[in-house]
């Protein structure tokens, strides 16, 4: 949490949602408005991300999962991707000693063969290294998209069908989350879009069914800790009733 900050008086953890999923959106936006290069934000959109894992704890978030780049996000400059990349690699490996130290659980979703090397060795790193971590569960989105999730997640359905290990009679709505990224996370139960667009962008289309969206006009570096909090105390407020009726 920031320096004196305090969560709000109506916020109690236990009605907060247990899992929160973030489009982190607004980076580039902000730097401009600054008269700064959009990698300049991307920056300070990292150091953002700090802030909220460390806030997790005491507002009741197990887990947390981030969009850091899309399948789609590869349209953009050639400039701004290798700058991107190597702003996740040097993240990595700055916040690695970070997590463990933090308890914070490391996990990343996506596609990884076309991300170099280098990069998906930190993954992996970063993963092994807080496999034994028991707090937070941070997921990060990298060269992720739905659609392509689920495409995935079909073709190793389908392989186990066609080689026996699956029998296509047993294939039902709970059979294809086995397969996706997602598999050892609960659904999210709120999706927050930074920034004032109100779309999803391909982000968690099986897992968010059922997830509450909250789309707000703040950019994401200036999302803090504190905003987090009303957001979530605002959560708390919701009837969340998944297609029933009240009794």
């Amino acid at each position: 949490m920031t320096k004196g900050a305090r969560m709000p008086d109506t916020f109690v953890a236990g009605d907060g949602p247990r899992h929160v999923a973030i489009i982190m959106d607004g980076n580039g936006r902000w730097a401009q408005a600054r008269g700064r290069p959009r990698l300049f934000g991307h920056h300070a959109g990292a150091r953002r991300v700090r802030e909220i894992v460390k806030a997790c704890p005491f507002l009741g978030v197990k887990y947390l999962t981030i969009f850091a780049f899309s399948t789609e996000n590869w349209k953009r400059t050639q400039t701004e991707v290798a700058g991107l990349m190597s702003l996740f690699r040097r993240y990595i490996m700055k916040e690695m000693q970070e997590f463990v130290a933090d308890n914070v659980r490391v996990r990343f979703i996506g596609d990884r063969p076309r991300l170099d090397r280098k990069l998906r060795n930190l993954m992996d790193e970063a993963e092994a290294m807080t496999a034994g971590c028991t707090g937070t569960n941070l997921t990060i989105a990298l060269n992720y998209g739905g659609r392509d999730e689920v495409s995935r997640a079909t073709k190793r359905l389908a392989m186990d069908v066609a080689e026996g290990r699956l029998d296509p009679a047993d294939v039902d709505e709970e059979t294809l989350p086995k397969y996706l990224d997602t598999c050892v996370l609960p659904d999210p139960d709120l999706v927050i879009r930074t920034s004032g667009e109100a779309r999803i962008s391909n982000f968690l289309l099986w897992q968010s069914a059922y997830a509450e969206y909250e789309f707000i006009d703040t950019l994401w570096p200036d999302f803090t800790a504190d905003v987090f909090a009303k957001l979530l105390a605002q959560y708390g407020t919701r009837d969340r009733r998944f297609g029933a009726v009240p009794a």
